[in-house]
């Protein structure tokens, strides 16, 4: 049985009647075609089924348009919805991603990661590291190709081959303390999140000082992980310092600490927000249908994943247009914070 080839570009241009520079300027989107000259390519690309092979368009451009995406912590919302983000932001600028989601936080895995993804020809690697291990591992690999790392990391190197964006984590936080502050609350406690992701330091080191200056007493209880379940665990171990008024308000590193903050207090009898207020982060989808409605800090993913992207294809093309560093979030005042009763 004879194998058809698949339909070229020449053989667009014969059914359309034009030529084969024709037909490239049509699928490069080139401006200067008129408007029934294209109508009619676009039609023969339909009617023959023809694909760009782009392995062809690589040899000759020297760009794949794949932009390779290294991930950990993919299990939790704020990975998972990064990812989601710089992908789409991806399709947008007409590049396809190439994803390597990693299990783990082993900073040999991800160089050996990053390897592969260099031997695939990408144009660029994104490397979502919300943890320090991975992002150090990056500065220390150094790929000659342009790399983007989200994370909220103040530590970064001055000489390092990477650039950094992220969602300010720092400034969502110390808004919530502030948020606090102006409702009249003057003990709060930080259920902080796990120790060596980036996101829970800046959120703990926003709110310590923006209380601090609002003169907030402020301690923290740490939690082993973003689940629900050590929020449950911190909540049960602050239900005697809410019932004594010691603690008027809580803040969770994340809306899932916060639910399970809520649960513990809900057991114990204490009510949100009559009796405590308490604020989570992330605004994960539902969480205005919590009981009662969480008050948190809302993050836009999709601005995130636009910077990653566009800051990536800056270092590549010289011509692109840069997105912002540090992207501002948004404290979303709903149900769950109140006054504290007197």
């Amino acid at each position: 049985m004879s194998i058809t080839r698949p339909p070229s570009m020449a053989d667009v241009a014969a059914a359309a009647g034009v030529s084969h520079q024709t037909v490239s300027r049509v699928l490069n989107g080139h401006a200067y075609v008129k408007d029934d000259t294209r109508e009619r390519v676009q039609a023969a690309i339909r009617s023959l089924g023809y694909r760009r092979n782009q392995a062809a368009r690589t040899l000759v451009t020297t760009r794949s348009a794949t932009i390779g995406v290294v991930a950990t912590g993919m299990a939790h919302h704020g990975p998972a919805s990064t990812v989601l983000a710089i992908e789409q932001a991806a399709r947008r600028a007409d590049h396809f991603v190439s994803l390597a989601a990693m299990t783990s936080r082993d900073a040999d895995a991800a160089a050996h990661v990053l390897d592969r993804l260099i031997d695939q020809g990408v144009d660029g690697i994104v490397v979502v590291a919300p943890t320090a291990d991975v992002a150090r591992r990056v500065d220390e690999v150094a790929p000659q190709i342009p790399v983007v790392v989200v994370a909220a990391r103040r530590d970064a190197p001055s000489q390092s081959a990477a650039v950094y964006v992220a969602v300010d984590q720092y400034a969502g936080s110390a808004r919530v303390a502030e948020h606090l502050a102006d409702l009249g609350h003057e003990r709060a406690v930080h259920i902080e999140g796990p120790a060596g992701w980036f996101d829970a330091i800046e959120r703990s080191r926003g709110f310590a000082d923006a209380a601090e200056c609002r003169g907030v007493a402020a301690r923290v209880v740490h939690a082993d992980d973003w689940g629900a379940e050590h929020g449950y665990a911190a909540g049960t171990s602050l239900v005697q310092g809410v019932e004594s008024g010691e603690v008027t308000a809580v803040f969770a590193a994340s809306d899932h600490l916060a639910l399970g903050a809520i649960r513990a207090f809900w057991e114990a009898g204490i009510r949100v927000p009559d009796d405590v207020s308490v604020v989570g982060f992330d605004d994960v989808d539902g969480s205005g249908f919590f009981v009662p409605s969480l008050t948190t800090v809302h993050q836009p993913f999709d601005k995130l994943g636009d910077a990653a992207v566009r800051r990536l294809l800056a270092q590549r093309d010289a011509s692109a247009t840069t997105g912002e560093p540090m992207i501002d979030p948004e404290v979303i005042v709903r149900g769950s914070t109140a006054p504290p009763r007197r």
